[in-house]
């Protein structure tokens, strides 16, 4: 961020008009931020390309840190998906929310049943990065009600009996409601491989790690 070099204020010329208080810019960029998100597309249904990620039924309740996380898979399959836009926020006066007003515009999924095979998270506590595997043997990883908010994915996505352009507040497939108002999407299952995803949250009903390994290491997923 940074820094102001301390400087001594001038009164305006009479008839000038007045400098709009810097809470106000402030509250002009959340407002951007919430109209955005009706702009924000489900998923690009392109070859190699998907976006997942969730505030589902758990729901992203808690003040994230708005430190970014890394998450690949070789694989993951799901049954019950939906996709719609939304807004995290962060903590009262978070040392990461720079000038972003403490909110990240990301885009939310949520699987009913999900599975994932040699999954990875890294984040970067500077310098290392704190680092968990699991699902690297014949078990894999078993999800239920999983949830991730993100703000990157890439991968090779397919899809069956997909709908697309959907309101938010109507998905099915997932329990889940998402924003009235909100373009989402949602299918009976999807496939996702190579998958890797830039989050800043994860919920899940149950999460199962076979094989879970935690470390330190230089070398993130």
């Amino acid at each position: 961020m940074a820094s102001s070099v301390g400087t001594t204020p001038e009164t305006p010329e009479s008839g000038s008009a007045p400098e709009a208080p810097a809470s106000s810019a402030r509250r002009g960029r959340v407002r951007g931020r919430r109209a955005a998100i009706m702009a924000v597309p489900a998923v690009a249904i392109t070859a190699g390309l998907a976006i997942m990620t969730a505030e589902g039924a758990l729901g992203v309740q808690f003040a994230i840190s708005g430190m970014a996380f890394t998450v690949t898979a070789e694989s993951l399959d799901g049954t019950g998906f939906e996709q719609f836009g939304g807004l995290d926020n962060m903590a009262d006066n978070s040392p990461n929310a720079g000038d972003s007003g403490g909110q990240v515009l990301v885009v939310t999924s949520a699987i009913k049943n999900a599975t994932l095979s040699k999954l990875c998270q890294s984040v970067d506590l500077g310098g290392t990065n704190l680092k968990i595997e699991a699902g690297n043997g014949k078990d894999k990883v078993q999800a239920t009600d999983l949830t991730t908010d993100s703000t990157e994915l890439t991968g090779n996505a397919s899809f069956d009996n997909i709908e697309i352009g959907n309101d938010a507040s109507t998905l099915t497939k997932a329990g889940v409601k998402g924003p009235l108002g909100v373009f989402s999407q949602q299918a009976d299952t999807v496939h996702i491989g190579d998958l890797r995803q830039t989050n800043y949250a994860t919920t899940a009903g149950v999460f199962k790690l076979p094989g879970l390994k935690l470390s330190f290491s230089g070398k993130a997923c």
